[in-house]
């Protein structure tokens, strides 16, 4: 074999693989998936949820709980108050507020999110993408989300959020929220 066929082969199947790697799912897909997730349903009165980061190699490098407050603006919009814990002491906090557009999809905005976050959902999924600005050390750096939230039951969400900058993955988040029944049976 010539060394133009060996080097061609060898940028062909270099496409593929990082062609195949960047493909992501259809929300579509689950467009007959119940339970059906409804927005103000679920998100209303006190969430808990438990969290880690991992790295890209798997390596669990943080841990946190998070209180989200979930209060709404009439009709259309959600607010999100996530009271972060992590596994090292400190605290954090974000305030998200989720707006229906007529369309059917939402935008979300937050003090650490450059711009909107757009989401659709459709069955029992929520997908969310956007840009953060994630402070590491003394810097502070803008990362791409493509967050992804399965509702499994009434009360239960499982959130799984892949990060990345210039296209290449960071690392991931993976979420497990729970309605507290007791706050939400009041209301």
């Amino acid at each position: 074999m010539s060394k133009f066929k060996k080097l061609a082969i060898g940028f062909g199947l270099s496409a593929m693989l990082l062609t195949s790697g960047c493909a992501t799912q259809n929300i579509q897909a689950y467009q007959n998936t119940t339970p059906t997730l409804d927005m103000h349903e679920f998100f209303s009165g006190q969430i808990d949820g438990w969290g880690m980061f991992q790295g890209r190699n798997g390596e669990v490098k943080k841990r946190f709980y998070v209180d989200i407050d979930a209060t709404h603006e009439g009709d259309n919009v959600i607010v999100l108050n996530e009271k972060f814990s992590w596994a090292d002491g400190s605290k954090s906090q974000r305030i998200w507020r989720l707006t229906k557009q007529a369309d059917g999809s939402w935008t979300g905005t937050a003090g650490d999110v450059i711009g909107e976050a757009t989401g659709e959902v459709v069955g029992n999924t929520l997908h969310w993408n956007y840009l953060l600005e994630l402070p590491v050390d003394d810097k502070t750096y803008k990362v791409k989300f493509d967050d992804w939230m399965y509702l499994i039951n009434e009360n239960v969400m499982l959130n799984r959020s892949v990060m990345k900058k210039f296209g290449v993955e960071l690392g991931s988040v993976t979420l497990s929220m729970h309605r507290n029944n007791e706050s939400n049976d009041s209301k």
